[in-house]
C-alpha cells in the first residue's frame, strides 16, 4: 500500500483553469494551442488518489495532450453551466464523456449547486408534497438525501427516480449538442455493465439510475461508445499504488486504482482509434 500523510507528500493534482472558467481542473495544464483530447466526467476520470489517471495513459498512446476537464462528483449541469469549458471541449480532436450519475442534476423535485453538483440546495414544492414527513433541511448532499427518501418510501422515490432518468437523457442530449458528435465517445465506468431498464431504484455505486436503454438513446449522437467494468480489477488490486492521506483510506478503497485505470485507458484507446487512427 502506498499512502501519504496530510501535508507530507500527498498527491499534488496541479490544479489549473482553462479559459475564463471558474472551475479548477486536474493539471498540469495542457496547451490548447496544439491538438488535444478532452475528457469530461466525474471522480474516476479526474483520477483521485492515482498518479497516472487513464486520460494521461491515453495521452501517452496518441501523443495528443490530455485536457482533463473532469471534476470530483461532477454531474451534467456543471458543464452546461460553463460555456468556456464547452468551448474548450468543442475544439478537441476527440472528446471522451464519462457517463455520470443522474442524481447530481437539478430537476423538478430538487436543485443542486451549479458547480458542485453533489450539493443538495433544496426541495421543490413537488418533492415536499410527495414526502411530507421529511425535513429536507437535514440534507447537504444528493446521495444522503436520496438515501433518506428511499428509506422512507421506495415506491414514492421511484417517482423521483423516473424524473431523474428523463432529465438525465434530456440534459445529456443538450451536452452532446455542444460537442463534435462524430468525434465524441461515451464512456461507461462501473462495477457492472449498465443495468437493464427493468432494474429500478438501487442505491449502489455510480453511475446512479442510468440504464442501458438510456445510454442507447444517446448512442446515435456520439461517434463511439466504450465500457470499463472495474470491479474485479479494483478488488484484486486493493489500495496498491494509490496515494492518499491515512484518513482517506476508506474513500480511496471505493475508487479505481492504477490497474483499473490501465484497463480504462485500454478501453478508451480502442474506441478512439476510430477517430485518431
Amino acid at each position: 500500500m502506498a499512502y501519504a500523510f496530510p501535508g507530507e507528500g500527498a498527491l499534488d493534482y496541479f490544479p489549473c483553469r482553462y479559459g475564463s472558467s471558474r472551475l479548477m481542473f486536474r493539471g498540469p495544464r495542457r496547451s490548447l494551442d496544439r491538438p488535444y483530447v478532452a475528457f469530461l466526467g466525474g471522480t474516476e476520470t479526474y483520477g483521485k488518489y492515482v498518479l497516472d489517471p487513464y486520460p494521461d495513459l491515453v495521452e501517452e498512446e496518441f501523443g495528443f495532450g490530455a485536457v482533463n476537464l473532469a471534476l470530483v462528483n461532477a454531474g451534467i449541469d456543471v458543464y452546461l453551466n460553463d460555456p468556456d469549458v464547452l468551448e474548450v471541449a468543442s475544439r478537441a480532436e476527440a472528446v471522451v464523456v464519462q457517463i455520470m450519475g443522474a442524481q447530481n442534476l437539478s430537476n423538478r423535485f430538487y436543485t443542486v449547486h451549479p458547480r458542485r453538483n453533489d450539493r443538495f440546495l433544496g426541495a421543490t414544492p413537488a418533492l415536499k408534497s410527495l414526502f411530507r414527513e421529511v425535513d429536507f433541511t437535514e440534507f447537504n448532499f444528493t446521495r444522503h438525501m436520496i438515501q433518506g427518501l428511499m428509506t422512507v418510501s421506495p415506491p414514492r422515490f421511484e417517482v423521483v427516480a423516473e424524473d431523474l432518468r428523463t432529465a438525465w437523457v434530456s440534459r445529456m442530449r443538450d451536452l452532446l449538442s455542444h460537442l463534435p458528435n462524430e468525434r465524441t465517445m461515451l464512456f461507461w465506468i462501473g462495477r457492472k455493465r449498465p443495468p437493464a431498464e427493468g432494474q429500478r431504484v438501487q442505491l449502489g455505486p455510480d453511475p446512479l439510475f442510468v440504464t442501458a436503454d438510456m445510454i442507447a438513446a444517446l448512442k446515435p449522437r456520439a461517434g463511439a461508445y466504450a465500457e470499463a467494468v472495474v470491479a474485479e480489477a479494483a478488488k484484486a488490486e486493493g489500495l496498491s499504488g494509490m496515494i492518499f492521506a491515512a484518513m482517506e483510506a476508506p474513500a480511496a478503497g471505493a475508487l479505481p486504482g492504477p490497474a483499473a485505470h490501465r484497463d480504462m485507458a485500454a478501453a478508451v484507446i480502442k474506441g478512439l482509434k476510430r477517430f485518431l487512427g
